[in-house]
């Protein structure tokens, strides 16, 4: 007969195991502490077999060790600190951005300027010559963008969430080209005469773009806040935008993305020009009377990158579901 476990019965039992037998390493470290070679040389120092320390020794190793120290921290420094060349060449860089953007104003008040020269020159000559044409130019001039218009109108202000960082801001409390595009659109088809954004007016072919964190308007780079100014009667654009998606969507800014809205009616907006339009290509429908000037309707079309609506409008006012295409752009 023998027992549960395989013993037989009547044999005498072995030695009693350990209750923590099996956590050997554990065992180890609590009862043995030192590596047996540091035991060795530590019983060696109590029982004076040791050799005795020599100050020699000590003061060689504290010389070491200062001049390890002073080798890492000059090691670091010397690659914190930019090299001769890279820091030339950034000033290099600098000095050529400053220059280019130097002569990019001073050519851009040339343009301006010339601008202003054809318009005065076209001006004296309609004046005696077509005083009809003259006038539905002014007139165009106007829902152009071309010359600079002044009037009473809106002036909504869009501002970025508050935050602490801007660097790790969440993309959806900015305010992105789409809340522009949607602003800009639905204040043309409330009536607007004239929109502009920063100072930036919008025509036929103007964009609202972004890139990465900046929005653009026709290439030029916008930061917050971003004004928007319509000329127009106050009340009827102040009515329209209530009435459209867009005022739902200015409402969802406000309230789940902290954006800040302002509204304002003002009586003296000055809204600037774009100066002269290139026309990029041009055609004449057909069955057009050629010997009446004003008459003729020219079918522009823009160039590639171009968009032909109005305030780089998206194709559709419905913005029922905006904060949702808001975080997908």
């Amino acid at each position: 007969m023998t027992a549960r476990h395989g013993t037989p019965a009547g044999a005498p039992a072995g030695p009693a195991r350990r209750p923590d037998a099996s956590m050997t390493l554990l065992i180890e470290v609590q009862e043995r502490p030192l590596d047996p070679g540091y035991q060795l040389v530590a019983d060696r120092r109590r029982a004076g077999e040791a050799p005795p320390r020599r100050w020699a020794g000590s003061a060689v190793l504290t010389v070491l060790a200062l001049l390890l120290g002073l080798g890492v921290t000059a090691a670091t420094v010397a690659l914190r600190r930019p090299a001769a060349d890279v820091a030339a060449t950034r000033q290099l860089l600098e000095e050529q951005i400053t220059a280019r953007t130097d002569e990019a104003t001073a050519l851009g008040q040339q343009v301006t300027g010339l601008s202003s020269e054809i318009s005065a020159l076209q001006t004296q000559a309609l004046a005696s010559e077509d005083p009809e044409l003259l006038a539905a130019l002014n007139r165009d001039a106007v829902a152009a963008g071309t010359v600079a218009v002044t009037g009473a109108g809106l002036r909504i202000v869009l501002t970025d969430a508050p935050t602490a960082d801007p660097d790790t801001q969440d993309p959806d409390e900015r305010v992105q080209d789409f809340d522009l595009q949607v602003l800009a659109n639905a204040l043309w088809a409330s009536g607007a005469e004239a929109v502009a954004i920063n100072g930036e007016r919008l025509t036929a072919t103007s964009a609202i773009r972004s890139a990465g964190d900046a929005v653009y308007v026709d290439l030029v780079p916008l930061v917050s806040p971003y004004t928007v100014e319509a000329i127009g009667d106050p009340v009827g654009l102040q009515t329209g935008l209530a009435q459209s998606s867009a005022g739902s969507h200015l409402a969802s800014l406000r309230s789940m993305y902290r954006i800040g809205v302002q509204l304002q009616s003002v009586q003296d907006l000055e809204l600037p020009g774009t100066g002269q339009v290139t026309l990029r290509y041009a055609t004449v429908p057909p069955d057009t009377d050629l010997g009446v000037l004003g008459d003729t309707s020219p079918t522009v079309s823009p160039s590639p990158g171009d968009t032909p609506t109005p305030a780089g409008e998206t194709g559709t006012d419905d913005t029922a579901d905006a904060v949702h295409a808001r975080g997908h752009l």
